[in-house]
């Protein structure tokens, strides 16, 4: 028996004429490939689960989307292309046919039934640290600064070389430089007043 979510009724009520038949073309293809599916709200959008999110249809203003929670993992190549397509919905015609919407539905819930997980992302390597020789020969002047400055956390730092490196004017810089040194002495760390 499928489960159906009465909010999701309301949803679909609610939303722009345009978007009225998407989503219940949508909804009826997830129910028909996948009996057992269960619908919800979150982010108050509809969401299509079973062991696990497999689909997600948020309506807009001017169009609604089609939003596979492990598309990259069922769109493979392809993912950036498809994603672009089913994620701009503006009438039904710009759904893929019923058999290939299907057949992704079905590859989701596979893929859930699987315990598969979505790729987890890229972190991003941190940046290094690149301190300018003219502020490391100011700093190697004043041992208590150089103290300060290597014992600070990499923000820190980078927060002190960022300003330097920002200025404009040969004055500014030299300017800043002299009162990093103060600073730095004392311990202080750039953004000291606000904290």
């Amino acid at each position: 028996m499928p489960k159906k979510d009465l909010r999701v009724d309301a949803y679909i009520a609610k939303s722009a004429g345009f978007a009225k038949p998407i989503l219940k073309r949508i909804r009826k293809l997830v129910h028909a490939a996948c009996p057992d599916v269960t619908e919800t709200i979150k982010w108050n959008s509809p969401f299509f689960e079973h062991k696990g999110i497999l689909i997600a249809t948020p309506a807009f203003k001017q169009h609604c989307a089609l939003i596979f929670w492990k598309g990259k993992l069922i769109f493979g190549k392809d993912a950036a292309r498809q994603r672009k397509k089913l994620h701009r919905l503006t009438s039904p015609a710009d759904l893929p046919g019923d058999k290939i919407v299907t057949g992704y539905i079905r590859k989701a819930v596979e893929l859930n039934e699987a315990g598969v997980k979505n790729p987890a992302r890229m972190k991003s390597k941190p940046k290094k640290l690149v301190v300018p020789d003219y502020f490391l020969t100011a700093l190697k002047k004043n041992k208590k600064a150089l103290a300060s400055f290597e014992n600070f956390s990499p923000s820190c730092k980078r927060e002190y070389v960022e300003w330097i490196t920002e200025a404009k004017r040969e004055e500014t810089r030299a300017s800043r430089i002299k009162t990093s040194i103060e600073w730095l002495a004392k311990g202080k760390s750039r953004n000291w007043k606000y904290q």
